[in-house]
């Protein structure tokens, strides 16, 4: 089964606000974003990472690790103003249908540093069986994922109660434990905490460790 990833990418300085007042909040958030995308270019299952973003200088970092740009419409995004990051991932379905018509579709955020491409593979097994499927964060009322098998129209609804609205729309939970990196969203410092338990990329590592600045690009995707 082919696959091909989602990933929307706000990148802008106001990113991760429920991070605190940290100085390195923004580069954060762009590290996040990296650990993400690496980790999805690493999984044996995940043929194409699609990356929709309006930042030209992280759009170019996480070019270099692999991932295909697609450029945010600034007119699509100023059409819903209160709903961007839903407005970027249907931009990124279109543009996924389109190129890649015969593959299934996941779509993940963009704030997971802990991910690990075994956990991809393994959810991506487990969504094989469901024509629409999705993750749920630790939490238990947001999504981390959304899949979609190919063919299978997906609406995102990702924001507050995400998962109920996507559960309403057809996806099933997929029976990931809570302990399973892919369910690790970082919103907040608790959250960012919990991450580092798991074993962050190496991006938000190099950050969390007191490297200051943004994250610059790197071609080793995970350690071992």
């Amino acid at each position: 089964m082919s696959w091909v990833a989602i990933v929307p990418v706000k990148g802008n300085p106001g990113a991760k606000s429920r991070l605190g007042e940290r100085p390195d909040r923004a580069g954060l958030a762009d590290a996040f974003a990296l650990d993400t995308v690496a980790a999805l270019l690493a999984a044996r299952g995940i043929d194409r990472v699609l990356v929709v973003t309006g930042d030209g200088e992280l759009a170019a970092l996480l070019a270099d690790l692999g991932a295909d740009i697609v450029r945010e419409d600034p007119v699509r995004a100023s059409a819903v103003p209160t709903d961007p990051l839903n407005a970027a991932i249907r931009q990124g379905l279109l543009v996924a249908r389109a190129r890649f018509p015969q593959a299934s579709l996941a779509v993940l955020t963009g704030d997971l540093p802990a991910l690990t491409p075994a956990d991809v593979d393994r959810t991506l097994n487990l969504a094989a069986a469901h024509e629409r499927s999705l993750v749920p964060d630790a939490a238990g009322t947001g999504t981390t994922t959304l899949l979609a098998l190919a063919g299978t129209p997906m609406e995102p609804r990702f924001g507050v109660g995400s998962r109920t609205a996507h559960e309403a729309a057809g996806h099933v939970p997929l029976g990931l434990p809570t302990s399973v990196s892919i369910r690790h969203d970082v919103d907040t410092a608790a959250d960012l905490g919990v991450a580092q338990q798991l074993g962050l990329g190496v991006h938000t590592r190099l950050l969390v460790d007191g490297a200051p600045g943004r994250p610059s690009s790197c071609t080793d995707r995970r350690d071992a």
